[in-house]
């Protein structure tokens, strides 16, 4: 493997290696105003929840590598201490882009990318209208990471309102955002982005107060397969108890495993290609059975 030391590499390029690696990361479209009541709006990708009682967002304004310059918002919540965080989605992707364009002093990010500035109910800064949810916060801290390009300015928020666009809501359950809907960007190393909606959306449920048999509990057999991939076995490690004796003793009898004993060719193999197939159909209990077929001491 690569060993990249950040003491011994060039900033710009560790900077890149950072950035693709800790991907994909949620986009804080920042909204802020300054003492004058000039508006700007700018995306931070160094940004996540990181709290929801109290409900605190942090985003990062870091100095520029290049020039070591800070941004205009850093300026703006020194100052005003709001600002209004701001989701971004496909809809408004390439406009976000034409917004992180470091456009002089007093030039309208809002104007320039053609989204539309709406007040806010409990702070000064505008509201972006065209994004499905926005956040009123206030600022609670600053914290200084470092003075040298690059270096970040971590800006702690305490949401006080969220807007949230109706049409983006779950249909079977309307307190609940639908990720489709929202269909939100993620932001990568360079120029890269994800969108976080149709295929690229996967359900992993795995409940983290029931314990589970876990990997090392699993059977030899499961876990040397050349078939059965690492995230398989781990939806069998998910399993609550793995199958009792009468359980795998009565899925040797089934029609397609009991082919595969009778034929005795490849058996482990075909086995677990059998076990996939029923992992992919999310019957895992299933499949768990069919892989022990061969180690029915448990």
């Amino acid at each position: 493997m690569l060993i990249i030391d950040p003491k011994e590499t060039p900033t710009a390029d560790f900077h890149q290696f950072l950035l693709a690696a800790v991907a994909p990361r949620p986009i804080a479209f920042a909204s802020t105003i300054d003492e004058n009541g000039e508006a700007n709006l700018a995306p931070y990708s160094f940004f996540n929840a990181f709290s929801s009682n109290p409900p605190i967002l942090i985003f990062s304004s870091n100095r520029t590598v290049a020039n070591n310059t800070t941004k205009d918002t850093l300026h703006n919540v020194l100052k005003t201490k709001e600002v209004v965080i701001n989701v971004v989605n496909y809809a408004i992707v390439r406009q976000m882009a034409i917004a992180s364009i470091s456009f002089p002093t007093g030039v309208s990010e809002f104007s320039k990318s053609g989204l539309t500035p709406i007040p806010s109910d409990l702070v000064k800064p505008f509201r972006v209208k065209e994004s499905p949810v926005q956040m009123e916060c206030r600022v609670q801290q600053i914290i200084e990471l470092g003075q040298e390009g690059g270096a970040g300015n971590l800006i702690i928020c305490e949401v006080l309102r969220m807007h949230i666009d109706e049409k983006i809501m779950d249909d079977k359950n309307n307190n609940r955002i639908d990720p489709h809907k929202i269909d939100l960007m993620g932001r990568l190393g360079r120029a890269y982005y994800c969108r976080a909606s149709g295929d690229a959306i996967h359900t992993i449920v795995q409940s983290v107060m029931e314990i589970s048999v876990g990997y090392d509990q699993l059977p030899k057999s499961i876990k040397s397969s050349v078939i059965l991939t690492a995230n398989d076995i781990a939806r069998m490690a998910g399993l609550l108890s793995l199958p009792t004796e009468a359980q795998v003793e009565a899925m040797k009898n089934q029609g397609s495993v009991q082919a595969v004993l009778i034929e005795g060719v490849d058996v482990k193999n075909k086995l677990h290609t059998l076990a996939k197939a029923a992992i992919d159909e999310d019957q895992v209990d299933t499949a768990a059975q069919i892989a022990m077929v061969l180690d029915l001491s448990v």
